[in-house]
């Protein structure tokens, strides 16, 4: 796809901006957006490419303030580098990704569900989504907080991380979830082969009851990023159809809505 297909999404309406945010260590860079005066909102953690906080992962947290949600998006790899700064996928996954540790992650996304919380967030009503790199970790966050009631995860991997300090992934944790997954994927991925999704939805099927809810859609002429309009990878059909039912998932089990 062209750069047109980039979507951008308008602020009207909205309270919106890039902040600090505390966490155990160190402030790290986030961003929010929600309902201008909204309150007890629910709230979507919205989890980063391994690009960093891009200009693509804040236009996703005004679409679901758009929605109705309170979105915060966190630079979950600051600690290791700058992620903007390499044009190279390989050196930035040794240089960055591959040395960020799964339990850092975890406590930076519980630090910014207590942000959420304190800034116009309802309490049982916590969501996680997350895409590429981030797709994996909503899987994980859906294992670690008992708060969190339901993930989306798009096209993140499913038995591997990116280095030897994430050792566990979906396929490992599938049966003990905190909430429902809708899990979305490409079936001309070749960085997540479909025998790994067949295999992970086996597992949810024998896991317990938010294992069991969980679903999995596999689009069968989509690659990696289907969803990212600002790469070449965009699949405009895919993505509208991924969005839709992302939106579904998250008003059933944070709004309530029948679906």
């Amino acid at each position: 796809m062209s750069p047109s297909s980039t979507i951008v999404t308008p602020p009207r309406g909205l309270e919106e901006g890039l902040f600090e945010l505390p966490t155990a260590d160190v402030a790290v860079k986030a961003y929010f957006a929600k309902p201008a005066g909204g309150n007890a909102l629910p709230v979507i953690l919205v989890i980063q490419e391994i690009f960093g906080l891009n200009a693509h992962i804040r236009d996703v947290c005004r679409r679901f303030a758009h929605q109705g949600y309170l979105a915060v998006a966190v630079d979950l790899l600051q600690r290791q580098g700058d992620a903007s700064a390499y044009t190279n996928i390989s050196a930035l996954v040794r240089a960055v990704v591959a040395k960020a540790p799964d339990a850092q992650v975890m406590a930076d996304l519980d630090a910014s569900a207590v942000w959420a919380l304190a800034h116009g967030g309802a309490s049982g009503r916590i969501g996680v989504t997350g895409f590429c790199w981030g797709g994996r970790i909503a899987w994980l966050y859906a294992a670690h907080n008992p708060s969190c009631r339901a993930a989306v995860a798009w096209y993140g991997r499913i038995a591997a991380g990116h280095g030897p300090l994430q050792t566990h992934h979906p396929i490992d944790l599938a049966q003990e979830l905190h909430a429902p997954v809708l899990g979305l994927y490409g079936g001309r991925d070749t960085s997540i082969p479909v025998a790994d999704v067949e295999k992970l939805e086996a597992l949810l099927a024998g896991g317990n009851a938010s294992a069991r809810a969980s679903r999995l859609k596999v689009y069968p002429n989509a690659g990696h990023a289907f969803f990212a309009d600002y790469r070449p990878s965009y699949c405009p059909e895919e993505a509208k159809d991924g969005w839709d039912r992302a939106l579904k998932w998250f008003a059933h089990y944070l709004k309530g809505t029948p679906g």
